[in-house]
């Protein structure tokens, strides 16, 4: 084998295992800053819209340690969201 030969093992299950992290980063990143768009879009007071963004903000916090389960919290919060009108308040 030359210097310039990949080394095998591991290594393609790792790449693949990053471009996977990185695709949801993208993906939670992307979602994080829809979901603050709509919450600064919402009919809501001052304090009802700061609790919803620092409900958003520990979703951020949370995907620096443990990026799927941010992925799920984002998740639940956007279903939520789903639920509010624009007034924020619960429809049907």
């Amino acid at each position: 084998m030359s210097p310039s030969d990949p080394p095998s093992g591991g290594d393609d299950a790792e790449q693949i295992e990053e471009a996977a992290d990185v695709e949801l980063y993208g993906l939670v990143a992307q979602r994080l800053k829809d979901a603050h768009a709509r919450v600064r879009a919402l009919d809501v007071s001052d304090a009802e819209r700061a609790a919803l963004t620092r409900s958003l903000l520990m979703v951020t916090e949370a995907a620096k340690r443990d990026l799927p389960e941010a992925a799920r919290r984002l998740a639940r919060f956007v279903a939520d969201l789903d639920g509010l009108g624009p007034t924020g308040r619960t429809t049907g």
